[in-house]
């Protein structure tokens, strides 16, 4: 059924395929990617779409992901991302990120236990992702992004992790209680200068729990520091490379090498302004300040939403705007994706890279826009010569393995 669906979405599509690519090589990558489970590791949610009355998830909404698209691409499993944006740290603040949390950790289970249960399944460790992609239905885990939802109380990471959550970062664009943001690079100011005491606890709790830990969004100090302490390897759940393109939220080569040395992986993201950083206008430039300004967006170029979920039609609509006004350097292809990828297999090896879109979160790249395109990426692997096994570990071996490793981990502390 999934390559049937894949084909039929190629026969619709004009986009990578091209008269050069031989019959016999699409048709290689068509059978890999029916093989290979497909995991991406982060994909954005508004809990509007996951109840009972339509339209909802179920359905071909506009949406970048949702199931007939997940179906379409040939998807297979995805990372929901509790997120919330950061806040002020105080206690209605906490309060208030924790209730927005929690919604979204209850729209993703009410999706998968009475919207659609015989369609997408929830996945708490490694082995049910395998199980529940061999049923024939798509998998659903969960992520934390930003643990500025924990507010003060070490108890919420058990609550979350009792709720599904199977990696959590300490930060999102902004300092938290937790740790410094990768935002700190453009004002040089900075919290705690890495880690506070409450997020070395956090980490500890992590290990504990059997959470993986996300190193995306919080700074280069905090990250060598969280790997420096984790008794379990970590992940990039949504980052690419900063040699080439030096944005804040990519890694740069001794984070890396950092990843390899912690066993973990960078879960290589088609975020198009991440992947490729074209020079933009200085009226651009300026426009973007004033817009991120008025909406408290902390995010980097292109990135970041408010904070406050009530403004984000708002926010995205002035973006459209200032598109139209000042259009933004060219989009990055999934060439440009793939090149990512290749130099981080070349840096740190085959086994501690993956792929993840950001989608509906502002990722996406030319060819790989939406969940429907998602075999693009597999024939790009393909043109390229990565053979099946490495395809595998790219797109879900890899993580897996990871997540394999924190478990055992966690399993040993609790004896």
């Amino acid at each position: 059924m999934k390559a049937l669906l894949v084909v039929a979405n190629l026969l619709a599509l004009t986009g990578p395929l091209t008269a050069q690519d031989d019959p016999a090589l699409v048709a290689r990558a068509r059978a890999i990617h029916e093989r290979v489970i497909a995991l991406d590791t982060h994909v954005d949610i508004n809990p509007n779409s996951f109840t009972a009355s339509l339209p909802n998830y179920t359905q071909r909404l506009p949406s970048q992901v949702n199931l007939p698209k997940m179906q379409e691409g040939g998807l297979d499993a995805v990372f929901f991302s509790m997120f919330v944006g950061q806040g002020e740290l105080s206690d209605s603040g906490y309060a208030r990120a924790k209730r927005q949390v929690l919604e979204k950790f209850q729209a993703v289970h009410r999706l998968a236990e009475e919207i659609a249960p015989d369609r997408i399944g929830i996945a708490l460790t490694a082995a049910d992702v395998r199980r529940i992609a061999a049923s024939g239905r798509k998998v659903a885990l969960m992520g934390v992004e930003n643990g500025y939802p924990i507010g003060t109380d070490l108890s919420n990471v058990k609550l979350f992790y009792d709720l599904g959550a199977r990696y959590l970062s300490l930060s999102h664009n902004g300092h938290s209680q937790l740790s410094d943001s990768n935002t700190g690079e453009r004002d040089s100011v900075w919290m705690h200068h890495g880690l506070s005491p409450l997020g070395r606890q956090v980490i500890a709790e992590l290990n504990r729990l059997g959470i993986m830990i996300d190193i995306s969004h919080p700074s280069k100090e905090s990250n060598l520091q969280a790997m420096a302490m984790s008794k379990a390897p970590v992940i990039a759940s949504h980052s690419a490379v900063r040699a080439l393109c030096n944005h804040s939220r990519n890694l740069d080569d001794e984070l890396l090498q950092a990843l390899k040395k912690n066993g973990g992986v960078m879960q290589t993201v088609a975020f198009s302004s991440y992947v490729k950083c074209g020079p933009e206008s200085p009226e651009r430039t300026q426009a973007l300040e004033a817009l991120r300004t008025k909406y408290g967006v902390r995010g980097g170029r292109g990135g970041g939403q408010p904070a406050d979920t009530s403004q984000r039609a708002a926010f995205q609509a002035d973006m459209q705007d200032l598109n139209r006004r000042f259009p933004p350097p060219p989009r990055a292809t999934v060439k440009d994706f793939v090149d990512h990828i290749d130099y981080a297999v070349k840096l740190i090896g085959i086994d501690h890279v993956g792929i993840s879109s950001d989608f509906d979160g502002g990722g996406g790249v030319e060819g790989w826009n939406d969940a429907s395109e998602t075999f693009n990426v597999t024939l790009e692997l393909v043109r390229r010569g990565y053979t099946e096994k490495q395809i595998g570990q790219l797109w879900s071996g890899n993580l897996l393995r990871v997540m394999e490793q924190v478990e055992k981990v966690a399993k040993g502390m609790k004896a």
